[in-house]
């Protein structure tokens, strides 16, 4: 169709054929993947571990009044913090694992770079690949659940503060909304003989106008998101290596390996 004498011809489509099977080779799923998990773990690890420093000062501050009280839930924050950073790294380098095993799997199955081929020993890995981030994300499910406790009290938290507010402004007797009360002990974060760890009536309604309240409500709410958009990114994992997978081994029972 072209003049095949002309070399800036033939070599201008050499590079568009090569840019093409580079385009071609590229994992998408595994990409975008890849983007969520960073991005997800950025929210949970920042915003999860300044949450857990404001829960800290806001517990001591208006639930207990002695440091044995909430000693417990001290040095879960101080651990889980260390955990925290922990998680940042593993999700790093499993997120780099993934995605070059992403290009391994697209680059066996669509045969792009000349003579390559899928080997049993990589189709070993990415069927262990398969395993590892099935678990994971059973485990990052369970993760997922927990974060939801402190955003759960703090928003049925806010919620006593507004029916506290409403009452304050219908009745001009403070005895009518003493008795609502927000008690940490309910939801595990105190031992059951803390004092006085609950806030009633103006006390709670005062504590929700704080600033360490809010700060801490979004960035739990912060924290959930991140978490659950991680999930989301596991899940496309599980269904980018399952489907090459399935095509490699189907590669394989053709003789292409």
């Amino acid at each position: 169709m072209f003049p095949v004498r002309q070399p800036w011809l033939c070599k201008a489509l050499g590079c568009y054929d090569c840019c093409i099977r580079c385009i071609g080779a590229v994992p998408y799923p595994s990409l975008v993947a890849t983007l969520l998990c960073y991005a997800g773990m950025a929210l949970f690890c920042g915003c999860g571990h300044e949450a857990l420093t404001q829960t800290d000062v806001l517990v001591s501050t208006y639930f207990a009044r002695n440091i044995q009280d909430y000693e417990v839930m001290a040095s879960f924050i101080k651990y889980f913090q260390y955990v925290i950073y922990g998680l940042a790294s593993f999700f790093f380098l499993y997120g780099i694992l993934l995605l070059a095993e992403g290009f391994y799997t697209t680059s066996a199955v669509k045969q792009t770079f000349g003579e390559f081929r899928s080997t049993q020993c990589g189709r070993c890995l990415s069927l262990t690949f398969i395993i590892v981030t099935y678990i994971l994300a059973f485990i990052w499910l369970a993760v997922f659940a927990f974060t939801a406790i402190p955003v759960f009290f703090l928003f049925n938290m806010e919620q006593t503060c507004h029916n506290i507010n409403i009452l304050a402004e219908t009745t001009p007797s403070i005895n009518q909304h003493s008795w609502i009360c927000m008690d940490a002990r309910q939801y595990g974060l105190l031992p059951w003989n803390a004092m006085p760890g609950k806030a009633c009536g103006m006390t709670l309604a005062s504590i929700c106008k704080t600033s360490e309240f809010y700060v801490t409500y979004d960035l739990y709410i912060a924290a959930f998101a991140g978490a659950g958009v991680t999930l989301l990114a596991l899940f496309l994992y599980l269904v980018a290596t399952t489907y090459n997978y399935a095509v490699l081994r189907f590669l394989g029972r053709k003789g292409i390996r």
